[in-house]
């Protein structure tokens, strides 16, 4: 099952130094039944880039609440076996947890898949929608609009081998 596991600049530097993304239990988003529900969709596809959406929707809120982290979501798609993730049946359509998962331990970043970053172009977009982004959960439309203007960015794909220049740059 794959599963995306929001973290900032930071905390991808961490994961990397420890060999393992965070020590558990994990919030991390995929494919759940209540998100397959929600889309109404069977492309996993178009799917599993909401799952990596929700995901950086998360990131956005650990940049909230991180002020010294760059100003950059981060995304890491972790490949997990089956039952690793567990969902809250009890909250599977509930908009604010869709996609989101448990994962009870650590997980090796040898099992990445990829990893999902903003460019440097989306630095401002991002800046102002960390500063807005729990004013919007809590229905101010103006914040959602700010919010928004970050998700208009796309995350860029990275292979985990380029981990090192991620988390110290040239």
């Amino acid at each position: 099952m794959r599963v995306y596991v929001p973290l900032t600049l930071p905390g991808l530097a961490e994961a990397y130094k420890a060999g393992e993304v965070g020590a558990g239990p994990l919030t991390a988003y995929a494919v759940t039944p209540g998100l397959r529900e929600w889309y109404v969709s069977d492309d996993i596809e178009e799917l599993e880039y909401a799952a990596l959406s929700r995901a950086a929707l998360a990131s956005l809120r650990l940049l909230a609440a991180d002020p010294d982290a760059a100003r950059r979501r981060v995304v890491v798609a972790v490949d997990v076996p089956d039952g690793t993730a567990t969902d809250d049946p009890d909250r599977g359509l509930d908009p604010d947890a869709l996609g989101e998962v448990r994962i009870a331990g650590a997980v090796a970043l040898a099992r990445a898949a990829a990893v999902h970053v903003d460019a440097d172009d989306a630095e401002a977009d991002v800046t102002a929608a960390a500063g807005a982004v729990e004013a919007a959960a809590g229905g101010d439309d103006d914040a959602q609009f700010v919010v928004d203007g970050a998700e208009d960015h796309e995350l860029l794909w990275f292979a985990t081998q380029e981990i090192p220049n991620l988390v110290n740059p040239v």
